[in-house]
């Protein structure tokens, strides 16, 4: 498919972002960076993981994803007694005859909620994120499919680590993005008290994106094209972050270890993403450096000096961004 095609195929297609957008719109207030993010997710078959204060509608909002995708939810609070079968599913022995049935657990569904995934030890954990690298789960020596489209949000709070599980840097390398959710402004928190602040109010989303749609998309995605200097700018943003005097000989110190070739891998498929949303078929820097912070903030170990300095991951990114030659 030439470019012109590409673009006028894009350009054809129903522009359901907006629609599901403006859908999901009707539930959530200033939420847009989390509703674009969870979209790319969906896009490049990658999984979330959201940071953010109790109370900001983190579940909500993949609640009203999945109504306005007709796709099936599942909720999973992840506590400290939580055991891998009540994730994946286990084999329960019948008496009457002496064999084992499949009971399939909660991650069986499109789109799955992973509430405080800190608080689960990581033998849970483990589980969990095997299941979304694989998308599939063995049990009793048989092989489960996970349907399709297959979305983890798991979330963690920043503010209350008391009785939590940090999840290992390997595994924190599995989800495609991280997002950090803030306080709503206060407009926003007056448009929010409006609609919620009376007894019984349930918001609720409709229906507006088939399945089929979303798979339709992912194609597409496939054939954006990226010029090589554009990859060039990818490739060495993640070089920096292993080599950071390439950049700043100031960051040396600060920085553990760098991303993984996965985060190079990431960066590009979130950059085609971001260009189909935006309707183009192809992908400019602006797009890499809109997403690089998602991509690479939970993929850098940062050093006891920046800890001590108290610097964050985030600061140090943005650095990056700045000091790298844009093309």
């Amino acid at each position: 498919m030439t470019n012109e095609e590409l673009a006028a195929k894009i350009e054809s297609q129903d522009p359901w972002v907006q629609t599901l957008s403006a859908e999901m719109g009707k539930v959530l207030v200033g939420q847009s960076h989390l509703v674009e993010r969870l979209i790319i997710g969906l896009l490049c078959k990658g999984h979330i993981l959201l940071e953010g204060v109790p109370g900001l509608a983190k579940t909500l909002s993949i609640q009203s994803l999945a109504g306005c995708l007709s796709a099936s939810f599942s909720r999973v609070q992840f506590t400290p007694d939580l055991l891998p079968a009540d994730i994946v599913g286990t084999m329960i022995y019948q008496p009457q005859d002496g064999t084992f049935s499949t009971k399939l657990g909660p991650i069986f569904k499109n789109l799955i909620l992973a509430d405080e995934i800190n608080r689960a030890p990581a033998k849970v954990q483990s589980a969990l994120l095997e299941a979304m690298q694989e998308r599939q789960v063995t049990l009793g020596g048989n092989t489960h499919k996970l349907p399709e489209p297959f979305l983890v949000m798991a979330t963690q709070n920043p503010i209350d680590q008391e009785g939590t599980y940090q999840l290992p840097e390997a595994q924190l390398d599995r989800f495609l993005l991280k997002v950090t959710v803030d306080y709503p402004t206060k407009e926003e928190e007056l448009t929010i008290l409006d609609r919620m602040g009376n007894t019984g109010v349930k918001a609720s989303t409709s229906p507006v994106v088939s399945l089929e749609t979303i798979t339709e998309s992912r194609e597409l995605i496939n054939s954006i094209y990226i010029d090589p200097a554009v990859k060039e700018y990818i490739v060495e943003l993640v070089q920096v972050t292993r080599n950071p005097s390439r950049a700043d000989k100031s960051l040396a110190p600060l920085i553990r270890a760098g991303a993984s070739p996965r985060a190079t891998i990431n960066l590009a498929l979130c950059a085609k993403a971001i260009a189909f949303i935006k309707r183009r078929s192809f992908v400019t820097p602006q797009d890499v450096k809109d997403i690089a912070m998602d991509v690479l903030r939970h993929r850098l170990l940062l050093s006891y000096e920046a800890e001590a300095e108290s610097i964050t991951s985030d600061q140090i990114v943005a650095d990056i961004l700045s000091k790298v030659i844009v093309p």
